[in-house]
């Protein structure tokens, strides 16, 4: 336990400085982007801090490969194009899944930005690296034209994707899954909050003619979502990461996801069909898993049957 501690401690103080020195090497072409004039240097901006972001991710990720309790199974990221661009759908279980998504697509796609309530701007170093690098802010909530609001940000940041490699993340259950909120939607799904539309829609409606394809990610635990904490100490756990990869249809592109109901209704479609597939595969995975387990320790398995009796 103390080890374990001691570990947490460790790597999160290498977390903590990773960011403070990448964020202050952004600060330069960040303060020079706010000034300048779009064009060919501000472009150079704009790849400067990707750039920096990138070896964030990279530094995170070695003491990520170190801190792994088990080896990670990956499949699915052959014929990826780090110059292309890409939509990345996953479900959420725990702040963990964004540096497992990092960790797995490092340099095989663009860096990944994804959607953030406008509140978030203000999140001291971290909000201002996020406004550096244009990830859409977007207000939630209903009244006040906020969902023309928000397709409004997400045009006006799409427009900037369009000048260089990018992929945009999209979380459509929208939060973390717990068993609570779980219970509180109904959802129709075993492992799966109820996805939401709205944000996947946006960016299919305002960039989805760029996308090379959207890159459909379930990520499973088997042995539990872990906590940030845990993985910092080394103790995450088994991690598996399933990766899709699925052509953008026309009828999903392009359309008015504030105004326009049938649009909408093509988009729920299309993500309630994957969220089906998705469901089905996060059951079959950890019904393997616990059977791999079993065979592989059977007297702790007989212990346990004759204990339940």
């Amino acid at each position: 336990m103390i080890v374990a501690w001691l570990r947490g401690g460790l790597t999160g103080l290498l977390l903590a400085a990773n960011t403070v020195i990448v964020f202050a090497l952004m600060l330069p072409p960040a303060l020079a982007k706010l000034v300048l004039p779009a064009g060919v240097l501000r472009s150079a901006c704009d790849q400067a801090l990707n750039g920096l972001a990138s070896c964030w991710v990279a530094a995170n990720n070695a003491w990520l490969a170190t801190s792994a309790s088990n080896p990670w199974e990956v499949c699915g990221l052959n014929g990826l194009n780090p110059r292309g661009w890409y939509l990345v759908s996953s479900n959420h279980q725990s702040w963990v899944d964004i540096l497992v998504l990092q960790r797995v697509f490092h340099r095989r796609i663009p860096f990944l930005k994804f959607f953030l309530k406008r509140e978030l701007i203000w999140v001291p170093v971290i909000g201002l690296a996020w406004w550096a690098l244009d990830f859409p802010f977007m207000r939630r909530g209903r009244g006040h034209g906020s969902g023309r609001d928000d397709l409004a940000t997400t045009r006006q940041a799409c427009e900037k994707f369009r000048r260089i490699p990018t992929t945009v993340i999209n979380f459509a259950e929208g939060t973390r899954f717990t068993h609570a909120k779980h219970a509180a939607q109904r959802s129709p799904y075993q492992y799966l909050l109820t996805p939401k539309a709205g944000g996947l829609g946006m960016a299919l409606a305002t960039m989805g003619a760029q996308f090379d394809a959207l890159l459909d990610v379930t990520i499973v635990y088997p042995d539990g979502a872990p906590s940030f904490w845990q993985l910092l100490c080394g103790r995450s756990g088994a991690v598996c990461v399933y990766v899709r990869r699925r052509p953008v249809p026309s009828g999903v592109i392009g359309g008015d996801p504030v105004r326009d109901k049938a649009y909408r209704r093509r988009v729920r479609a299309w993500i309630d069909e994957q969220w089906a597939e998705k469901d089905l595969f996060i059951e079959t995975r950890l019904r393997q898993h616990h059977a791999s387990r079993a065979t592989a320790n059977p007297v702790a398995l007989n212990r346990g049957r004759h204990a339940s009796r």
